[in-house]
């Protein structure tokens, strides 16, 4: 069987920056005369040959990396890598490299690495390594010149000494001057030449020689030599367009020499790396991490310079506001500060801050009042993107002044009603604007990013200042298109703006409570939204489907209520009926809504819909849910009938049950606290407690049972007629007590005696025990006071 364990995949570095696979083998370690010490053999599985045999020296540095990868360098131009199939084969290798060079196994590196920076290292490296010697600059010397650059690009320390030796040289302005003498001659070899060592020395990736090349006198030159690609057949015209096509348009007078230089700058490199160089490589596009960083820290210093400036600022945001400014004007105003807000995104969080700060203080959201309700399309998407930059970095600057324009501003012209109007009235087909301000009023609505403190409550003021002032604007066009029973407009545009309006209206459903609650149930809202169930498109019917499910999924009575009072469930049967099981999203969507209901076990809708639509229902069989909401139902209802039914101990009158009704202890207490107040208002000869009704117990008892008691009681009162009247003060301690005369007993009471004969006399007493309740039936009706005392 062969040994897995060593198995390997051998790699080596082309010149290209790429890892070539030079064939597959087993690795071993061992002495090899030939070398002179131990050696790295590999040997190709298929034949044997030998496809490695490299001396572990004691000086090179070995890289063990994700526990099956070793990496080491053949030299200065030379990097070679086993990859092996099992992690145990790699340890033991490893092992035996750091048995050699006398290293813990455990180092993911057997060379130690100075902790200082990569510039330490490589002067370090540069004083203990010959200089690069380049070619004299000339013509007959461009092919030597370009091979010399491309071979220093495979190794940090010769790409740190050629660029030194292209910067002390003042190389580059020499290669400019040989490509002038190249395009006068038509030398187009010497231009492609040119072209590869400028491609070469951007990967480089020196800020020091970015410094040179884009200056003012040497970037159209070496953009000139990037026109001349060996692939193309015919040069580009770069130049051509950034000197005569790119204008450059100066809205307002820019008096800071330094600022205007920078901004050039900026344009034309960022020319350079979007359009003049080819698309890099992963590897190439790490190489040119400089040239990001050189145009990145551009952008934070044009910002910072134009926000030092006040003056400009507030003449831009002067003539922003000016209703005399012409629309063109107008225009190229919105189109800076669109470039000035996307330049600020390179800021530090800080600094962002200040900066949107600024713009605030100077006026920008009142600006934008303006700007979004401008016909141009150019002013009104620049101005939806300025606004989009300011709500998704802090969306409290845009709710803040909202809620100071609540009693000073017209409701059509508050920046809040301007975005919605804006959005509603999207000319555009697609509704691109439409989309971008529906996801700021989305952010703006969002309780999540509200901030409450003490002496603040965004959130509460700003949703109150929305439901009072802005619903209504937003839920217009889906109000008017709903009037009657059918959708009124069905073109594209109407029925993608109401999606908008209904994805929003969710999203509201979703994360507030009682605004949009109040809003829903007084505009009858849910069944205007309903309506759009018979829209002929399929995805404003489940947008509104989607509505009714955030509801429903809300578990609110008061919803609930409101969706049975009004059927609103029967447009959604309607739908799921004119669909005919046709396996869509929308039989999906509605399937789901009702497995919902039933799995969260939601009664009243329940009920609602197995009472008003099992007939329609009950015929769905190719999903269960139907048939398991009708046995939800029934479970229901069986319970409501067990819980009225009547039991036999319900059907006995309670003096003769063996378990006493329980009264609440509350009300016991106020009883007995009432008993004592009135115990003075008693005469002695007073009936305390009358006794029960004669005719209940006539009705309910058999009659030989019924004779039994009347003859007892006569032959008490006969044997002891002084027992048959107590005193109140007696009467306190009694569970029952008979009246003064044998007229008022329980057998001859009067009626309005009977009626209260069950009010006050059959008290029950929380403690009482079963024995008590078994001698108060068998024993003696007229118990002595001082074995019944009921009141402690």
């Amino acid at each position: 069987m062969t040994d897995t364990r060593r198995r390997v995949k051998l790699y080596a570095l082309n010149a290209d920056r790429q890892w070539d696979d030079r064939g597959t083998g087993h690795v071993s370690s061992q002495y090899v005369d030939r070398l002179k010490g131990i050696s790295l053999l590999v040997r190709a599985e298929s034949d044997g040959t030998i496809l490695l045999e490299s001396k572990i020296q004691p000086d090179t540095a070995y890289q063990k990396q994700q526990d099956t990868l070793i990496v080491w360098s053949e030299g200065d131009n030379f990097d070679l890598a086993l990859s092996f199939q099992e992690k145990a084969g790699c340890d033991e290798i490893w092992e035996k490299i750091c048995q050699v060079q006398g290293k813990d196994p455990s180092v993911e590196i057997t060379q130690d690495i100075v902790e200082e920076s990569e510039d330490e290292r490589f002067d370090e490296m540069s004083d203990s390594a010959p200089p690069i010697d380049l070619p004299p600059c000339e013509l007959s010397r461009l092919e030597e010149i370009n091979e010399v650059v491309s071979s220093c690009l495979t190794s940090p320390m010769r790409k740190e000494k050629l660029a030194v030796a292209i910067e002390n040289d003042g190389y580059i302005r020499k290669l400019l001057n040989l490509f002038h003498m190249c395009e006068d001659l038509d030398n187009t070899e010497g231009l492609h030449y040119l072209y590869e060592v400028f491609k070469n020395i951007f990967l480089l990736n020196k800020n020091a020689l970015f410094e040179v090349m884009f200056g003012d006198e040497s970037i159209f030159d070496v953009v000139g030599c990037l026109e001349y690609d060996p692939s193309s057949p015919t040069p580009k015209k770069h130049r051509e367009y950034l000197k005569e096509l790119a204008r450059f348009k100066e809205v307002i007078p820019i008096t800071n020499a330094d600022l205007l230089a920078k901004i050039h700058q900026t344009y034309r490199v960022q020319y350079i790396q979007d359009v003049v160089l080819p698309t890099p490589s992963i590897i190439e596009d790490n190489m040119l991490s400089t040239l990001s960083s050189f145009i990145f820290f551009n952008k934070v210093e044009i910002v910072t310079l134009v926000q030092e400036d006040e003056k400009f600022l507030t003449e831009l945001f002067g003539l922003l506001t000016d209703e005399s400014t012409e629309e063109t004007k107008r225009r190229d105003l919105v189109l800076f500060l669109k470039e000035f807000c996307n330049f600020s995104q390179n800021l530090q969080p800080q600094g962002k801050e200040n900066f949107y700060k600024t713009l605030t203080s100077l006026g920008i959201l009142s600006a934008l009042e303006i700007t979004l309700t401008s016909d141009d399309p150019q002013t009104k998407s620049a101005s939806i993107d300025i606004l989009t930059y300011i709500v998704e970095f802090n969306p409290s600057f845009v709710r803040d002044y909202t809620l100071q324009q609540a009693n000073s501003t017209d409701e059509d012209q508050m920046l809040l009603n301007v975005v919605i109007d804006q959005m509603i009235c999207d000319t555009d087909t697609e509704l691109g604007g439409a989309v971008q301000l529906m996801g700021v009023l989305r952010i703006l609505l969002d309780p999540e990013n509200m901030m409450a403190s003490i002496n603040k409550s965004e959130k509460t003021d700003f949703l109150n200042y929305f439901y009072k002032h802005s619903v209504n604007i937003l839920i217009g066009p889906l109000l008017t298109n709903t009037l009657s029973d059918w959708p009124a407009k069905e073109d594209y545009q109407t029925v993608q703006l109401l999606g908008l309006i209904l994805e929003l209206l969710s999203f509201c459903v979703e994360h507030h409570t009682y605004h949009i609650k109040n809003c829903i149930l007084s505009k009858d809202l849910l069944r205007r939204i309903l309506v759009l169930m018979k829209s002929t498109h399929t995805f404003l019917v489940l947008c509104a489907l989607r509505f009714m499910r955030k509801i429903i999924a809300l578990k609110d009575e008061f919803y609930n209520r409101y969706i049975i009072k009004g059927n609103l469930f029967a447009p959604v049967i309607d739908a799921f009926i004119r669909n005919n099981g046709r396996y869509n999203l929308l039989d999906s969507a509605i399937l789901e809504m009702f497995e919902f209901i039933k799995l969260e076990d939601i009664k009243t809708l329940c009920i609602h819909v197995v009472e008003n639509f099992s007939k329609v229902l009950d015929d769905i069989d190719y999903v269960q849910t139907f048939k398991s909401l009708k046995m939800r139902y029934d479970q229901h209802v069986e319970k409501i009938k067990d819980r009225d039914r009547p039991s036999l101990v319900d059907s006995v009158p309670s003096i003769l049950r063996n378990s006493r009704f329980r009264r609440d202890q509350r009300q016991l207490e106020e009883e007995e606290e009432m008993w004592f107040n009135d115990e003075e208002e008693f005469d002695d000869g007073d009936s305390v407690v009358p006794g029960p009704d004669p005719d209940i117990l006539g009705k309910k008892l058999d009659p030989d049972l019924n004779s039994t008691l009347a003859k007892l009681v006569e032959k008490k009162n006969d044997a002891n007629p002084g027992k048959l009247t107590t005193s109140p003060s007696k009467a306190m301690n009694n569970n029952m007590t008979m009246s003064n005369s044998v007229s008022s007993s329980p057998l001859n009471a009067s009626p309005s005696e009977k009626s209260s004969l069950f009010k006050k006399g059959l008290v029950d007493y929380e403690g009482d025990s079963d024995d008590e309740d078994e001698d108060e039936g068998s024993g003696d009706l007229l118990t002595p006071v001082h074995k019944r005392a009921r009141l402690s």
